[in-house]
């Protein structure tokens, strides 16, 4: 019990960074997303150039998985090339199937949020970083 208090108050503080909770007026990139399963909304833009994100901005009414999830995110997602950004996303979305996925050191911090104990909110963990692709418009 006492390890699933640590991992509690763990994602309580990732969630209290909120430094990214904003709105970007001169966004290239920008969606809204919704979980159909719990009604977490999401909305991120992004300054994108050169293939490369230079800020991300987020709103949203959601459960603290997801807001964990998606402050983690915009930290990690500064200056790395879109490319990077779609390989990290797209091995998200097995990696409660299978806990030995690679992942780059650069986004190793999402290990302690994307753990089989947290499976049942994993529409929420996956949620910013679905709005991620679908802003890029890679599917």
């Amino acid at each position: 019990m006492n390890k699933r208090i640590n991992m509690d108050l763990r994602i309580l503080e990732i969630a209290s960074n909120t430094e990214n909770n904003k709105i970007i007026d001169d966004f290239t990139h920008q969606s809204k997303n919704k979980n159909p399963i719990c009604g977490d909304e999401m909305e991120i833009s992004l300054v994108v150039k050169n293939d490369t994100v230079i800020d991300m901005g987020y709103q949203c009414k959601s459960c603290v998985y997801c807001q964990a999830s998606v402050s983690l995110l915009s930290q990690k997602i500064k200056n790395k090339k879109i490319q990077e950004i779609k390989n990290f996303i797209t091995s998200c979305e097995n990696i409660f199937d299978n806990t030995k996925i690679k992942v780059e050191k650069n986004w190793k911090d999402f290990l302690e949020l994307f753990d089989k104990k947290n499976i049942t909110r994993k529409e929420c963990l996956l949620l910013p970083l679905r709005t991620v692709l679908k802003a890029l418009k890679i599917q």
